[in-house]
């Protein structure tokens, strides 16, 4: 009976995990507000972020499933907010191409999404495959310039 018991919680806490676990992916975390400095921004600059406008960077590869649907959600949102004062920039790397500056993102999976504002400050990190309307959430305020 004990072991019966002991199989029953520990079935409960992996369910208990996995919904957790299932509930993050794709959700909009804030990042921590901080500059880009030092090598980081020249690893950035050198893929294309900069300081001009609001860009979302998505860390894919060949042989990621999930990242082809990043790359039409990312695309249709930057799409829909192309009429914008500053319409963001989509721009894709591939994490086996910039080792580097995924360890300096801390880039633990893929896909793994970032979102930079004008200033290119990383404002959001998002695990898994964003959903567009959360996406679109994030990015909007980013794309009116800020006043003075």
């Amino acid at each position: 009976m004990i072991q019966l018991t002991i199989l029953a919680v520990v079935l409960l806490a992996a369910v208990a995990v996995g919904v957790a676990l299932k509930l993050r992916e794709g959700r909009v975390r804030t990042a921590k507000t901080i500059d880009i400095a030092g090598s980081r921004t020249e690893l950035l600059s050198a893929v294309g972020v900069d300081e001009a406008v609001p860009t979302v960077l998505h860390f894919s590869a060949d042989w990621c499933g999930p990242c082809a649907a990043v790359r039409r959600v990312v695309a249709g949102v930057v799409a829909d907010l192309a009429d914008t004062d500053q319409p963001p920039r989509d721009i894709e790397v591939d994490i086996d191409a910039e080792a580097e500056l995924a360890r300096e993102l801390n880039v633990l999976s893929l896909p793994t999404t970032f979102v930079f504002d004008a200033r290119g400050r990383e404002r959001f990190r998002i695990s898994g495959v964003p959903k567009a309307t959360d996406l679109r959430s994030a990015l909007a305020p980013l794309t009116v310039p800020e006043a003075a």
